[in-house]
């Protein structure tokens, strides 16, 4: 097993080309690598998914670097070239992320192995060999065998073997194989297997060539990446039909990497202004320039190049602007000298319909040249027009300069269009009504404004530049409206209240007792002007609150339906209604007999009456003196029965105290009554 627990963290870091992600070696899927040695060394700590304690590091690594050209899987083998070496590898997908990240972050990988040899692999033919094949179901082995830790899948086998991952078309990769034993014996990597490619079949090809200032070398760019050791140095790969010679040297930037995608030729002499051509030969290295999977570029192949009269670079053009700019982006044909834009932006003057100045001035600069200058201004153009900006002698100095030197013309200048901002503010017309209010949403448009939102909190929506809505429900309406001019936009959210709800409601007591004054509480919501009461006796009033009404003396119980109209300043009425029954009386008094036989009429034993009666309490003895009934809710009624076992006629003993309500005195009684079956 590969136990890596202890390392030997003292070595040292690794410095050869292709040892590092960032120098990876290009991979050509119809290639097998040879690594005949492996020098020793350490990088970083990689991370992993596995939770075995193991310190996990890129040992004596090797880094290969591919795109895949076709979805489907992978497959390929690392071969040492002593089948006893322990070889270890990870897989991590790149595509648009820094590849130094590759040491931090668990999101990168795809798939890996850290097994080491083991019986397993004897059984299965692949001693010493490590990889993936379509024979194998695990996408990750750690170190340690996951049994002896007490571990579950996905590292069940602890193969050296893992399953082919698929990988995705247009993605990037990098492959990472770290030679754990430490010796520099080498390896063989092969593809093959799978159903993905990772192999570039575009043909190598020129895309564009131009020369410098002073005409004395060419730039020429690639189609794709060639091979660094491919470009024979004297330039012999390449010729200027027309004037033989003329190339002296070639050169690329491969310090860092294996390939290359821009040659740059070193002239013999400056060529004069004109059109001319550079075009691919077999060079005195026996071939022209390869790509990775060792494809030519073929002889003859030819591009265009200019070399004109050396002239100031004018003001080119002006990123589009968007909705009330602060800053302006221009572009140049040619790179500037960073150090000729002044910061203060004194280069450039801003004119147009509203009154702007320029703050400050700057360039994207890199190895003190730029192609863009940004022009920063006071404050943002909100008025919609044409605008010019003009290049003038700065503080510095100087207007622009490009990079042969030269300066651009001052009073140079550019136009641009600007559009107004814009407003979402609204009217909101209200037409009230009893049962449905009609809220008029109006928009009067300005500044180009031709695309309209609405958006109502019922989850209703609409385009048009008017809306029209019926609200059943009265109260606050959430509305959120968005307009645009194509350029700017502006959103606004409003509250609008309709306020007309009418509800008609007031607060009296269920029953009174004779001679009681009831008092009445007007409790409605609303706008309201008038209140109409009818007290169901022949009696009413207008007031809003009433004076304490006296109903009728009678003989009997009586109900009175009382009634509430309220009128609101629209013309709108809404009714409450409440029964209140007035009793025969009010006087407590405990029955002294009763007839539990469900008839009816006299079937159980409470105080009547006992309305008022407050902090009650009343209780019932049979003749031992046995409790068997209590509460302190006057409605709660013995029924005769003790644990759900009716009683035989007899005498009972009753006990009663309260406190009167309107008085506060305090009453206790006690009293008998019979029981009759």
């Amino acid at each position: 097993m590969a136990l890596l627990l202890v390392l030997k963290l003292g070595a040292q870091t690794c410095t050869t080309i292709g040892q590092t992600p960032g120098t990876a070696f290009p991979v050509c899927g119809v290639d097998t690598f040879v690594q005949q040695n492996v020098p020793i060394c350490v990088n970083h700590v990689v991370q992993t998914f596995c939770n075995d304690g193991v310190i996990y590091q890129d040992v004596n690594p090797y880094w290969y670097r591919f795109t895949c050209f076709k979805t489907g899987t992978l497959g390929f083998f690392v071969t040492p070239n002593n089948l006893n070496d322990d070889y270890d590898w990870i897989l991590y997908d790149i595509t648009n992320r820094n590849v130094n990240d590759v040491y931090d972050s668990i999101s990168f990988i795809v798939t890996y192995n850290w097994s080491g040899n083991s019986s397993l692999e004897s059984s299965r033919g692949y001693t010493g060999i490590t990889g993936t094949s379509a024979s194998s179901s695990q996408m990750f082995a750690c170190a340690t065998n996951p049994q002896e830790l007490g571990g579950s899948p996905p590292y069940s086998d602890a193969s050296t073997i893992n399953a082919m991952p698929v990988i995705i078309q247009g993605h990037t990769y990098l492959l990472m194989v770290s030679h754990f034993t430490q010796t520099q014996s080498g390896y063989w990597l092969s593809f093959g297997g799978g159903t993905a490619s990772i192999t570039d079949t575009t043909q190598p090809n020129l895309s564009n060539a131009f020369a410098s200032c002073d005409a004395a070398s060419i730039t020429l760019v690639l189609n794709k990446n060639m091979r660094c050791t491919s470009l024979a140095p004297d330039g012999s790969d390449f010729l200027v039909p027309g004037v033989p010679g003329i190339i002296q040297s070639a050169s690329a930037n491969c310090s860092g990497g294996f390939d290359m995608d821009t040659v740059v030729f070193t002239l013999k002499n400056p060529l004069p202004p004109g059109n001319y051509s550079i075009q691919s030969q077999v060079g005195t290295d026996g071939n022209t320039l390869l790509d990775n999977c060792g494809t030519p570029l073929a002889v003859g192949a030819t591009v265009p190049f200019v070399i004109t009269p050396v002239q100031p670079t004018p003001m080119d053009s002006i990123t589009p602007v968007a909705c009330a700019p602060n800053v302006l982006q221009l572009v140049f044909k040619k790179p500037m000298l960073c150090s000729s834009i002044a910061a203060d932006g004194s280069d450039f003057k801003v004119t147009g319909p509203a009154g702007t100045t320029v703050a400050s001035a700057s360039g994207n600069c890199v190895n003190g040249l730029s192609s863009v200058v940004y022009v920063s201004l006071s404050a943002p153009v909100v008025v919609g027009g044409t605008y010019r900006i003009t290049l003038v002698t700065g503080s510095d100095g100087n207007t622009l300069i490009d990079q042969c030197g030269q300066q651009t013309p001052a009073l140079s200048f550019l136009d641009f269009a600007a559009s107004d901002t814009v407003s979402a503010q609204f009217t909101a017309q209200l037409q009230y009504g009893c049962l449905a209010d009609t809220v008029v949403f109006s928009y009067t448009p300005a500044n180009g404004v031709n695309q309209w939102l609405w958006n109502f909190d019922d989850q209703t929506h609409s385009g048009l530049e008017d809306v029209t809505k019926v609200y059943t429900v009265f109260g606050q309406k959430q509305v959120q409206h968005i307009v645009s001019n194509g350029v700017c936009s502006d959103t606004l959210n409003a509250v609008v209240m309709l306020g007309n709800a009418l509800h008609a409601a007031f607060q009296a007591p269920d029953v009174v007792c004779p001679k009681d004054q009831v008092s009445f509480t007007d409790s409605s919501t609303g706008n309201i002007i008038n209140w109409n009461w009818d007290f169901g006796d022949g009696s009413n009033s207008s007031q809003t609150s009433p004076l304490p009404h006296l109903f009728p003396n009678t003989s009997t119980e009586k109900n009175y339906t009382v009634t509430l109209v309220v009128e609101n300043n629209i013309g709108c009425y809404d009714t409450a209604v409440k029964v209140i029954t007035k009793l025969q009386s009010c006087y407590i008094t405990v029955p002294n007999a009763f007839t539990p036989n469900g008839d009816g009429k006299n079937d159980y034993l409470y105080p009547l009456n006992a309305y008022k009666a407050v902090d009650l309490l009343f209780r019932v003895y049979n003749r031992y003196g046995q409790l068997v009934f209590e509460t302190r809710d006057w409605t709660k009624k013995w029924d005769g029965t003790i644990n759900g076992v009716p009683q035989d006629t007899g005498v009972f003993v009753w006990m009663l105290q309260y406190t009167d309500g309107d008085s506060g005195k305090r009453f206790f009684q006690k009293g008998t009554t019979v029981l009759i079956r």
